[in-house]
């Protein structure tokens, strides 16, 4: 039961105790440097060579940690899926091929659910990976690689929770999932293929030629255009700035409304100049086929933001990419 009062000495106390688990925690996630060895290259390669799935397994709070990993796998690059080991002794175990890799998680490397289906892993033909605490543990004796969890003491006051153990299998098992990802040389663009929803598969698959404007929805006119024109133009398409092309249709500025303006105030006859004097020339510009997100950057880069810049392709104005329409598509 938690005490009526939380007093100044209980909170120093809460502050102790969370310093001394970040601690604990910590130095035995770093000792596992020390163990990266054969087993865990042996291990990087049954993953990397498997032809079926990682099929991973855990009971209780290892379990946990098993679920999480499995998902790990599976978005970076390694088919994987989770095993309750209780219900594997109930005919999940169907789900387990010879073409596949195990991983097993337990710190005792003794729990009785894992141990009653590892002698049919051993039938099916699988290979099994054991993430142990205990080098000498039944789980052990069974398995193709054994790395090794073992922790000093758990975190935990009573020295019962699982806790630092937890840990480190969470912190070996994604330097595993890690390591099979570098070696399968994964890309951004394998990562995208597996996140397509929300914000982060927008930011890594959309394109500037998906968000652009094109066609009626872009203003582009001649270099001897004059300023009333530009400003039409640029009304007309909804827009925030028109393309200044030559008479072969390459880039030669852009002129904005605010450049229109300023104009305007500078001189109030300047609607009668030509496009060519107005024009801001060599402004930033993309190709349609790189992505947004590298868009975004540009646009937000030195020397200012900027909201519109045109895309080119071969030179000639193809598009118009518009900081709003970003925001809009969420890449913001």
């Amino acid at each position: 039961m938690a005490p009526q009062d939380f007093s100044e000495q209980d909170r120093q106390k809460a502050f102790a105790r969370a310093i001394a688990t970040l601690k604990a925690e910590g130095e035995a996630v770093l000792a596992l440097c020390d163990r990266i060895d054969e087993s865990f290259g042996k291990a990087v390669e049954l993953v990397l060579g498997c032809k079926g799935r990682l099929v991973v397994t855990g009971m209780g709070k290892s379990g946990a940690i098993g679920r999480k990993l499995a998902g790990t796998f599976s978005s970076t690059g390694t088919p994987s899926l989770f095993l309750h080991p209780a219900e594997g002794i109930h005919g999940d175990l169907g789900m387990v091929t010879g073409s596949d890799v195990v991983l097993a998680i337990s710190n005792s490397g003794e729990s009785e659910e894992i141990a009653s289906i590892l002698p049919a892993i051993g039938r099916i033909g699988a290979k099994l990976i054991a993430m142990v605490g205990r080098l000498e543990c039944t789980l052990a004796s069974y398995a193709d690689v054994v790395l090794d969890t073992s922790v000093e003491c758990e975190a935990c006051p009573l020295g019962l929770a699982p806790t630092t153990s937890t840990t480190v299998q969470l912190a070996l098992g994604d330097a595993l999932a890690l390591a099979v990802m570098e070696a399968r040389r994964f890309t951004h663009e394998d990562y995208a293929l597996f996140h397509p929803g929300g914000a982060l598969g927008r930011r890594l698959l959309l394109k500037v030629s998906d968000v652009m404007r094109t066609g009626s929805e872009m203003a582009v006119v001649k270099a001897d255009v004059v300023l009333r024109d530009v400003l039409f133009a640029i009304t007309r398409a909804g827009a925030g700035a028109a393309c200044v092309v030559d008479d072969d249709g390459k880039l030669l500025g852009i002129i904005t409304d605010g450049d229109v303006r300023r104009a305007l105030l500078n001189d109030e006859k300047a609607l009668g100049k030509l496009a060519s004097e107005v024009m801001i020339p060599g402004p930033r510009t993309i190709a349609p086929d790189r992505l947004a997100t590298e868009g975004l950057r540009k646009m937000e880069g030195p020397p200012k933001q900027i909201g519109e810049m045109p895309v080119l392709a071969d030179g000639k104005p193809v598009g118009m990419l518009m900081l709003k329409d970003l925001v809009a598509a969420g890449i913001v």
